[in-house]
């Protein structure tokens, strides 16, 4: 049984439960046995975990040097660090998984194996380039990439290069190639770090993992150091990862896991909630303690973002644990402005509209560096880098190249700018072909462009989608630009790369949502939100569609105060008006609506700003 406590401290410690809240004073209070917090979006559960440590520690409950906290970046870690030194718990180690195994590992090495550890390489994409030669095959760098996603997947799920076709398929996997061609890639690339005598970050793990459990004194001695483990952002934890977490604790059960199921959005690498979800089976007795109390974001936001998941379907049983372990946020905040909603006509105007809201909020005293425009994928920043370059809007790029910096961009500029000066640039005022169809023709060439998008997602699509948003350039100067040729297309693009390359301190934030996630900021402005973008258009299995819901959310808990949703219905000005709203965003509206007895927030449609 689940039991809820929240004992009262003594006063040994008690000043550093000054200000916390009833729930966050449960986690902080909760010492003995297992620990489950559900943590929604904004709730402070940092504040919480890194309190429950601190007041362990000053009680005499934990000695510091036997804790370990493990997170999943090295900014995560780094903030833990900062925060429990203010706390006066400054020997508490607080690491990623990685770093704490590879510690180990570096340590207990010589005394096991003997001789210097294996050195760490410090990217798959070499070695994976000989194993594909090896292999009799070729493969761009945006394949190799692709090809070193599925290679992390297959090792942090425990899969085999033999098993690898069979368990692709079982979890949809859409790897790049035939999925029996990259498991003789994955076995290839095994071969060769074997005969380098490399290893890799999963191998990290897994030679940790083999060292704990094949030498009982070695884990034995772990165990005597570490024996109190905290877990932040649970529900991303791998197989792999949860394997090293069991050997660390053996029979042990002072374990405090803090995670959120609806920010579940990293299920393509490998993590799952449901060692989240399952952590009142695995321990019937375990306290759980929801942390509901929002402290980022205005009533507006937080009521969108809970009529947002509770439109989520219960059909399975996987949706109804879900469901169960969802946190229904209670915001703290005084109201602020309504949620915006607005349609444009096409992506250039979308772009050039919320270049101009986001002026406006600078001109009126927001700092640029408060403000942040996601979106599903990377190729769709060029046309807002664009929009804010031509406003003079100070932007900086997260978690991605700038468009003319990525390789596929640089190489598609380039061989245009050949065609252009070969002597192949059409001449509209003679018939020749179009514009459009000639820069085509040129992307067609790079091998990574065709008319019809790759299946699957990955560093592949991201390559196509950056090119097919040349492509859509070429059709918009087209029109603007009816005699123009190849020469005048690559001088204007060579135009808008010097504009971006601009460089700038503080800008507004431009990011996937991928990338968004653990930061906010005062105003996000959440834009494509199509069918084909959001959900994305190879979520086709009911969970895929899922996850692609829950990534909205996370977009949607980034913003404090103001919130604005966009969408075009075109690619390209002039184009056909072919494109329908997110599913999510009339679902969302409808459940909004029906929460508050009034509109979900203010829209506008048809306009071109």
């Amino acid at each position: 049984m689940v039991r809820m406590t929240n004992p009262t401290a003594t006063d040994s410690g008690e000043a550093l439960l000054a200000g916390l809240d009833p729930e966050q004073r449960a986690v902080a209070t909760a010492l003995d046995g297992p620990v489950c917090v559900l943590a929604g979006a904004g709730t402070g559960k940092t504040r919480a975990i890194t309190h429950r440590i601190a007041y362990a520690v000053a009680r005499g409950a934990y000695p510091a040097n036997q804790v370990l906290a493990v997170t999943f970046t090295a900014r995560a870690a780094g903030e833990m660090r900062g925060r429990l030194r203010m706390l006066g718990a400054a020997a508490v180690q607080a690491r990623t998984f990685h770093a704490a195994a590879l510690r180990q590992l570096q340590y207990f090495w010589p005394h096991t194996v003997g001789g210097p550890p294996p050195h760490l390489i410090d990217t798959k994409l070499p070695l994976i380039s000989e194993a594909v030669a090896a292999c009799r095959m070729r493969a761009d760098r945006a394949e190799l990439r692709d090809l070193a996603s599925e290679i992390e997947w297959a090792k942090v799920t425990q899969t085999t290069p033999d098993d690898y076709p069979v368990a692709a398929a079982k979890a949809g996997r859409l790897p790049p190639r035939d999925p029996a061609e990259t498991g003789r890639v994955y076995a290839a690339y095994e071969a060769a770090k074997r005969d380098r005598g490399v290893i890799d970050f999963e191998d990290v793990l897994l030679l940790t993992i083999g060292v704990l459990e094949t030498r009982p004194d070695v884990a034995d001695r772990v165990r005597e150091q570490y024996r109190h483990f905290v877990v932040d952002e649970y529900q991303d934890v791998n197989p792999l990862q949860q394997r090293l977490l069991d050997c660390w604790l053996g029979r042990r059960d002072s374990l405090c896991v803090v995670g959120d199921a609806s920010q579940t959005i990293y299920s393509f690498t490998g993590a799952t909630p449901e060692y989240l979800l399952g952590f009142p089976d695995r321990y019937p007795d375990a306290t759980l303690v929801r942390l509901v109390r929002d402290y980022r974001s205005t009533p507006q936001v937080v009521a969108l973002a809970n009529a947002l998941l509770s439109d989520t379907p219960t059909d399975t049983l996987a949706q109804r644990r879900t469901a169960h372990a969802r946190v229904e946020l209670v915001a703290q905040r005084p109201p602020g402005p309504a949620v915006e909603y607005e349609e444009y006509p096409d992506e250039t105007a979308e772009a050039e509209g919320v270049a101009k809201w986001v002026r406006q909020l600078v001109d009126a005293g927001t700092r640029p560096a408060e403000i942040a425009v996601l979106f599903r994928i990377n190729a769709q920043s060029e046309v807002y880098e664009q929009a804010f370059a031509d406003l003079g809007v100070p932007y900086v790029l997260r978690g991605v190249e700038r468009f003319f910096e990525r390789p596929e961009v640089r190489q598609a500029v380039m061989l245009l700018r050949g065609a252009a000066r070969a002597g192949t640039d059409p001449d509209a005022a003679s018939g020749a072909e179009p514009l459009p169809t000639a820069v085509r023709a040129v992307l067609t060439g790079t091998g990574t462009w065709s008319a019809t998008p790759p299946t699957g997602s990955g560093r592949t699509r991201e390559a196509w989608e950056s090119l097919a948003a040349l492509a859509a350039l070429s059709d918009e100067y087209a029109v603007a630009n009816p005699e123009a040729g190849l020469t005048e297309f690559v001088r204007e693009l060579e135009a808008r790369a010097a504009v971006q390359h601009a460089p700038v301190v503080d800008g507004v934030t431009l990011s996937s949502l991928h990338s968004a996630k653990g930061l906010e900021w005062d105003a996000v402005l959440l834009v494509g939100l199509t069918e084909g973008l959001l959900p994305i258009s190879y979520a086709e299995t009911p969970d895929q569609v899922e996850e692609e819901r829950r990534l909205l959310y996370v977009g949607v808990t980034r913003a404090r105060e103001r919130l604005r949703l966009s969408w075009a219905l075109a690619r390209a000005p002039g184009g056909r008006a072919g494109r329908r709203p997110s599913r999510f965003l009339e679902a969302l509206r409808e459940a909004q609506e029906a929460r508050t007895g009034g509109p979900g927030g203010s829209v506008i449609r048809g306009r071109a700003s």
